[in-house]
């Protein structure tokens, strides 16, 4: 795949921008629309998914439907900040689906590693990708109570945020703030969850009592030097629930360009939710 990145990239462009000013706009984040004062939902969150490259083709369209990063930094664990030896996310989009696995160091020195799964209604840990899937390989525990914050970490996030938004028609709202849009918008399959975002910046999304708020910043194509597409993702990430920092990622690489990306059910998984009274 990665001797014809290149080749990829190039036809991208030309039918991105079609001239070599295009390009060159392509590369700069558009100013912040103005619009959204009046309430103009569509150029907000056209402009919104033009930042961060998500619009390809020459009509314009969200064409990203998969995502992947890897990542350094600390996650939460018990309360306590681990140290990630090492953290990769894979992302589909389309059937709202996340799978997270990383291992970390605690204070103590003690090592801990896991894999934390969500896909549309269902939440799970796996002690290996793919656990449960084939008979007698690994093992899928379901996690029924980590469902909303993967839910939310997920339609959160810098490319799910303005999905989430688009997703909420109707519903999705916005305005000027100090000067910057706002977009608030229901989170897709959580009930009662709203998120507030300022573009590109900061999402907050508040469920119940629970606040749980994401920044991002130092936005820049972190796809391999061979396989550049103007796929904007934030350097830094910082993930906090009610004050608390859950997750502080520093980005090394992301695979922005819609590699295959599955996030299946175990049926063992499906047969537990189906049992809950």
């Amino acid at each position: 795949m990665r001797k014809v990145s290149t080749v990829a990239t190039v036809v991208i462009l030309i039918g991105l921008a079609g001239s070599t000013e295009l390009v060159s706009a392509q590369r700069t984040p558009p100013p912040t629309p103005r619009a959204a004062a009046a309430g103009d939902r569509r150029s907000v969150l056209f402009n919104w998914m033009w930042y961060t490259g998500m619009l390809r083709g020459l009509q314009e369209v969200d064409a990203v439907a998969t995502l992947e990063l890897q990542a350094t930094g600390t996650i939460q664990v018990q309360g306590q900040p681990c140290r990630l030896t090492n953290y990769r996310a894979s992302i589909n989009y389309q059937v709202s689906g996340m799978r997270a696995q990383y291992t970390c160091t605690l204070p103590n020195g003690q090592s801990r590693k896991a894999i934390e799964v969500v896909s549309g209604q269902f939440a799970w840990d796996e002690d290996m990708v793919g656990a449960g899937l084939v008979p007698g390989r690994g093992t899928a525990t379901p996690n029924r109570a980590a469902l909303n914050e993967r839910l939310i970490r997920l339609w959160s996030s810098p490319q799910g945020a303005p999905k989430g938004a688009a997703a909420g028609g109707e519903n999705t709202k916005v305005a000027m703030e100090g000067g910057k849009p706002v977009v608030t918008f229901p989170i897709p399959g959580v009930q009662g969850a709203i998120a507030k975002a300022t573009l590109a910046e900061r999402v907050q999304t508040t469920l119940g009592n629970v606040v749980t708020e994401f920044t991002y910043e130092k936005y820049d194509d972190y796809n391999p030097a061979d396989d550049k597409v103007y796929g904007y993702f934030p350097g830094h990430v910082v993930e906090k629930r009610n004050g608390t920092t859950i997750l502080d990622l520093t980005v090394k690489q992301t695979d922005v360009g819609n590699l295959y990306v599955v996030v299946p059910v175990p049926q063992s998984v499906r047969t537990a939710s189906a049992a809950r009274p």
